[in-house]
């Protein structure tokens, strides 16, 4: 796993989120854009200051943070 150093947290920015690099961008609106807009080229369109690799590490950012959490689904 590669370091993820394209992320800022700022207590006074965002309340604290993880930024993509001192934007105003958080990790989490990125994740949600790539649910509207899955091809990324479209993501990148609609967020042109986005690189693929503040892509990839958002979403690397998100699997590290699930591997800590238990989600229950009340699947039987």
């Amino acid at each position: 796993m590669n370091k993820l150093d394209r992320f800022t947290v700022d207590p006074e920015q965002m309340n604290g989120q993880p930024c993509v690099r001192n934007m105003r961008l958080t990790v989490k609106r990125v994740l949600e854009a790539l649910v509207v807009y899955p091809n990324w080229d479209d993501a990148i369109k609609e967020y042109p200051e986005l690189e693929p690799e503040n892509i990839k590490q958002c979403l690397a950012c998100a699997a590290n943070n699930l591997d800590s959490q238990v989600i229950n689904n009340n699947a039987a």
